[in-house]
């Protein structure tokens, strides 16, 4: 048995990572396409490139239960049409048996999609990112508890929240210093919207000025704030929750509960992230009622399509009852395991049926 769970173990693994280098080849490829469009003279074709780069982590987490189940689809189908599953079948091998062969290599691929999610792809991501930012704009932005961070020219401005979907910030203070780097003015705004061609407009604001070692306050109900900033460097700036760490988003709900401020989104996107590994082992055990189709009837190629359409299904489930969740304020929990839970509870059906056939 030791034999052939590791033959089963190798055709899978290879496989799988067969699938995996292509689907991220292919998603590079896109990327890159897309970039070509944002070339300037700061953002050349080789940071382009490097960007595209930093990117592939994620794009190696978001498909890899995809991947897992059209590798393990395709190793079946592999020794189904050498009748090496049937000589298995034949010889003793039961349907829990070869499920634990899949178990093994897909507790492997199970620990390295958590290790990505975990460790290199919150990394990678605000790499990317800030590099971006940096090429085509000279704008550098950090992520702190006090809110976002940014840096223009002379000028920093702290930004303490920005609502969603409108881009409004919210605490916007701004620090602006002389050539000899000493502060010349703090502006302190209640709200901020983006009016176009580079222009925010604040109200509230609050600003102290210092001239000649005389500090001055001055109050104004709004003005007009220029700045290369504009909203889709927010959207990159703030770190989407599904690419944040589990450990920083558990900091993050536990920081947005102290003040009083909503969490389902947050928490949706932790449950996922300690969830979402194990979807992994759920497509693959997905995989294995189709070599029991396709043993006992043809259309191979078909039933290699139809797995693959579940795995999309199932890829579309996992964002549909994200958006559900927060929408309708559900319990995070449940939003984020009942994609996973409804796929497993498919596989184990279908190999329940065809086992008691």
């Amino acid at each position: 048995m030791k034999t052939l769970n590791r033959y089963i173990g190798r055709e899978v693994l290879g496989s799988s990572l067969l699938v995996l280098v292509g689907l991220i080849v292919l998603f590079a490829f896109f990327d890159l396409i897309r970039e070509l469009g944002d070339l300037s003279a700061g953002y050349a074709f080789r940071r382009a490139v490097f960007y595209v780069l930093l990117g592939l982590p994620t794009h190696v987490y978001e498909v890899f239960p995809i991947a897992a189940l059209i590798g393990t689809l395709f190793a079946l189908a592999q020794l189904v049409g050498n009748s090496e599953y049937t000589v298995m079948r034949s010889s003793g091998a039961s349907l829990p048996q070869i499920g634990w062969s899949l178990t093994r290599v897909g507790l492997v691929l199970v620990a390295i999609t958590f290790a990505l999610g975990e460790f290199v792809v919150p990394y990678s991501e605000k790499i990317a990112q800030q590099f971006k930012l940096q090429a085509r704009n000279q704008v550098v932005a950090q992520e702190f508890r006090s809110g976002v961070w940014l840096r223009q020219d002379r000028n920093f401005i702290n930004i303490r929240q920005v609502e969603l979907p409108d881009t409004t910030l919210l605490g916007v203070k701004i620090y602006e210093f002389d050539t000899e780097h000493r502060l010349q003015s703090v502006s302190l705004a209640e709200r901020g919207r983006y009016m176009g061609s580079n222009q925010w407009k604040l109200t509230g604001i609050t600003q102290t000025v210092m001239e000649g070692g005389v500090t001055r306050v001055t109050r104004s109900p709004e003005m007009i704030w220029r700045s290369v900033l504009d909203p889709s460097f927010l959207s990159v700036l703030l770190v989407q929750p599904e690419r944040m760490s589990a450990a920083n988003l558990y900091q993050y709900i536990d920081y947005l509960a102290e003040n009083k401020q909503k969490t389902s989104r947050y928490e949706i996107a932790f449950w996922k992230k300690v969830f979402y590994p194990v979807a992994v082992l759920v497509m693959m055990f997905l995989a294995l009622p189709f070599a029991q189709f396709q043993r006992r009837s043809g259309g191979i190629g078909l039933r290699i399509f139809s797995g693959i359409m579940l795995g999309l299904l199932f890829y579309t489930f996992n964002m549909f009852f994200t958006y559900l969740g927060v929408l309708y304020d559900w319990p995070p929990l449940p939003s984020a395991v009942f994609p996973t839970l409804m796929f497993f509870v498919l596989a184990a059906g279908m190999l329940w049926w065809l086992e008691r056939r």
